[in-house]
């Protein structure tokens, strides 16, 4: 009789542990309050130094990083007066594109849309001729106009009715007669095939805007430049 009593007394203790184990089996602790170990900000790759210069110099033009003396191409060599040719080119595209697509849209003359609309899809081509003459040569090009062509913008763009005419036709025709100089000396100096023959079409496309612009009859004494004594 003892004995069982002691048997009972055995089931009923172990019964009592596993109730105990069981209830533990499902506590959860509380997240840990102190977070101080925990990394939860940026690493340092994704910040700059609280000392770093905010006015680091970007690079946007090409004019910022000058490529001087002549190069060696399979197509001859590229002088200076070369690059600078293929640079300027695409600076005038740069400007006189959009400007030429704004005229056609505001000019007073229905013959400045026009001529607007031929000088515009012409430069759309001659972009594209001097971009892949770029990249053959690998010459940098520029990304934005000139602190003088952006004036020509702005002038041209703060005008209206037949004011927007005059200066537009007045700009436009003053650029194109600046770049025909270079244009004759690269074409005559000129000692690689790709750039000669590059010459030819800018000069064929500038002749060809200047009578344009001409036809516009809005090419007054005040729009030529001052006759050099």
């Amino acid at each position: 009789m003892r004995l069982l009593d002691s048997r009972r007394a055995l089931i009923s203790c172990g019964i009592a542990a596993l109730c105990t184990l069981t209830a533990c089996a499902g506590y959860t602790p509380a997240p840990v309050s102190d977070t101080a170990a925990l990394n939860t900000g940026p690493t340092a790759l994704d910040t700059e130094p609280a000392d770093a210069p905010t006015d680091a110099p970007t690079v946007q033009a090409v004019e910022d990083e000058p490529e001087t003396g002549t190069r060696q191409t399979k197509w001859g060599p590229m002088s200076e007066a070369d690059q600078e040719l293929i640079k300027k080119v695409r600076l005038a595209s740069l400007w006189e594109m959009p400007m030429a697509q704004d005229a056609i849209q505001r000019a007073n003359s229905a013959r400045v849309r026009q001529v607007s609309k031929e000088i515009a899809a012409q430069h759309h081509v001659l972009d594209r001729q001097v971009r892949d003459l770029a990249a053959k040569l690998k010459v940098k090009l520029p990304v934005q106009p000139t602190d003088q062509q952006q004036d020509w913008m702005a002038d041209i763009s703060g005008r209206s009715g037949s004011a927007y005419d005059t200066t537009y036709v007045k700009w436009l025709r003053l650029a194109h007669g600046q770049i025909f100089t270079l244009i004759g000396t690269v074409r005559g100096t000129t000692q690689n095939t790709l750039v000669r023959r590059f010459s030819e079409q800018a000069n064929a496309a500038v002749l060809n805007h200047q009578r344009l612009l001409e036809s516009t009859g809005l090419t007054t004494p005040e729009s030529f430049p001052t006759p050099s004594t």
